[in-house]
């Protein structure tokens, strides 16, 4: 998920294992180790020329159990050699150190597993990537009271019996609203099957998942042998199925797939892709059909595609490609959220 959520996160855990001993400064050590993970956004670029490479770097191994295990152990061990001197001598322990590390870095991942991006969480034994679609990458309604409640902790002392009833309200409510969307999800993928059956389409898979910001508009991706269908549902739609389905024929491109980085980059998209030939200049317009558009009619307006370059004799993309939200489409998806 996005970083205010990941460090808020980190931060409980930090409370959670050293908030007696340290008081605020295991928030602090929390957030940061929460946060390391997605360091891994600014070394793929150091170690690939690639933006491919790079991209897929990212939620891979630094986002796994291993690395929580190994990360906990180098990071909680130098830690406790910086913290354990003078007036803090034999404060905490190592185990103290390794064990705060660890959670605040294996939740990250934990968490991650829940967004539609997914992470590689069994790297680098496997690369498959653990997704369950239930929650968007941001959602305030997870983050927010959560970080209301950990901002209540900064304001009692260690030994205080409220830090621990405020810490223990913010982990609770924002389990409670993940178990929430994982019930949403359960109960969404029936509406997008029913709807698809209902249109005589009778896809051979299909990926479901909240839009950004919230987890009452949904969209869905399916599969059939010569094309792709879009979908949307909101919570707040009359009807329990969705009748607006667009279809994207995969025959759109002529560009051949067997390069390496096209294969990663169909990979990271799970398969759901579309490709189209950019008329003003020799590159290649690629969107992950995974990710939804914000006027739900219109592809044109997907936030998520690259623009597909060669170079090097092989394709890489050029830096994020998204287009910028126009008023008329947020006020399309605005509208669309509240349901038809």
């Amino acid at each position: 998920m996005d970083s205010l959520t990941q460090i808020v996160l980190g931060a409980a855990c930090g409370e959670l294992v050293l908030g007696k001993k340290i008081g605020n400064k295991a928030l602090l050590f929390g957030a940061i180790a929460g946060t390391i993970p997605d360091l891994d956004v600014f070394i793929g670029k150091l170690f690939y020329q690639n933006e491919i490479q790079a991209m897929v770097f990212h939620r891979g191994f630094m986002h796994s159990i291993m690395f929580a295990i190994l990360g906990a152990i180098l990071f909680g061990w130098i830690t406790f050699r910086l913290y354990d001197t003078q007036k803090r001598k034999h404060t905490t322990t190592l185990k103290n150190w390794i064990s705060l590390f660890f959670w605040s870095i294996f939740t990250h991942p934990i968490l991650d597993c829940f967004t539609p991006y997914g992470t590689q969480l069994f790297a680098p034994f496997s690369d498959y990537r653990v997704a369950l679609n239930t929650i968007s990458v941001v959602d305030p309604f997870y983050t927010l009271p959560f970080l209301i409640c950990v901002i209540g902790v900064l304001f009692f002392k260690r030994t205080n019996n409220r830090r621990t009833k405020w810490l223990k309200t913010g982990i609770i409510i924002s389990s409670i609203y993940l178990t929430f969307t994982v019930a949403n999800k359960i109960y969404i993928d029936t509406v997008f099957k029913t709807s698809f059956d209902k249109a005589q389409i009778f896809v051979n898979r299909f990926s479901a998942q909240p839009t950004i910001f919230n987890n009452i508009l949904w969209y869905a991706v399916g599969e059939t042998e010569d094309a792709y269908h879009l979908a949307f549902y909101s919570l707040f739609d009359k009807k329990n199925t969705t009748d607006k389905i667009i279809t994207i024929p995969k025959s759109g491109s002529r560009l051949d797939t067997k390069d390496v980085n096209l294969q990663k980059l169909i990979w990271f998209s799970n398969g759901y892709y579309s490709i189209s030939k950019n008329t003003s200049s020799n590159t290649y317009k690629y969107t992950d059909l995974r990710y939804p558009m914000l006027d739900t009619e219109n592809l044109e307006t997907s936030v998520f595609n690259f623009t597909l370059v060669r170079k090097n004799n092989t394709w890489d993309i050029l830096p994020f490609a998204g287009n910028p939200p126009k008023n008329e489409d947020f006020v399309k998806f605005v509208s669309r959220f509240w349901g038809i």
